[in-house]
């Protein structure tokens, strides 16, 4: 199975961005907070976040640990990173993240690019007038159009696949890629 690990994943066309997202069997976030961040902006993003991905995990500095874990949901994954007299991080899972049984259709098929919406109803056998439409419109024939979980999958294969998303090209990592893994 391919991964592809995303740095700063808009969602919601760009309202939140998720610190890293893995993308390959589902699409898993980690939101990573500092002890020299606030939480100001957590519950906004649990929000957003918790309308797409299908897994979730804060990682969080031990100052804000306690305070952090009353803003998120039991679904969503909880590390603690603490740094030792040797500026030596540790990172320990506190708490594992479960499959989000929530998911937003209209939110996750925003991930899609309107070439990609259009290229999935064109498949299905789309009229050219509709795929002329608002990307809006397209989204939501998509999602009337495909079960939650042939969307995520279809989310998750174009997200794997696109090429020159971004300034510096992600690697592809899995069976068939020669990159090696990137250390976190």
């Amino acid at each position: 199975m391919n991964t592809r690990v995303v740095d700063e994943l808009g969602l919601r066309h760009g309202a939140r961005r998720i610190d890293v997202a893995v993308v390959n069997g589902s699409l898993h976030g980690y939101e990573i907070k500092s002890d020299s961040d606030t939480l100001g902006r957590l519950a906004g993003q649990v929000e957003v976040y918790s309308a797409v991905l299908d897994l979730a995990t804060l990682v969080v500095g031990e100052r804000l640990a306690a305070e952090a874990r009353k803003h998120i949901p039991k679904w969503w994954g909880l590390m603690i990173a603490s740094e030792d007299s040797a500026n030596k991080t540790t990172i320990i899972g506190k708490r594992s993240p479960k499959m989000n049984k929530h998911i937003d259709p209209v939110a996750l098929a925003e991930l899609l690019w309107r070439s990609e919406v259009v290229e999935l109803l064109s498949r299905m056998g789309a009229t050219p007038k509709l795929l002329r439409s608002p990307r809006a419109i397209l989204y939501k024939e998509l999602v009337s159009s495909m079960p939650i979980d042939q969307l995520r999958d279809a989310v998750r294969a174009r997200l794997k696949m696109r090429k020159g998303w971004r300034d510096r090209e992600q690697p592809l990592l899995g069976a068939y890629s020669s990159q090696p893994t990137p250390r976190c």
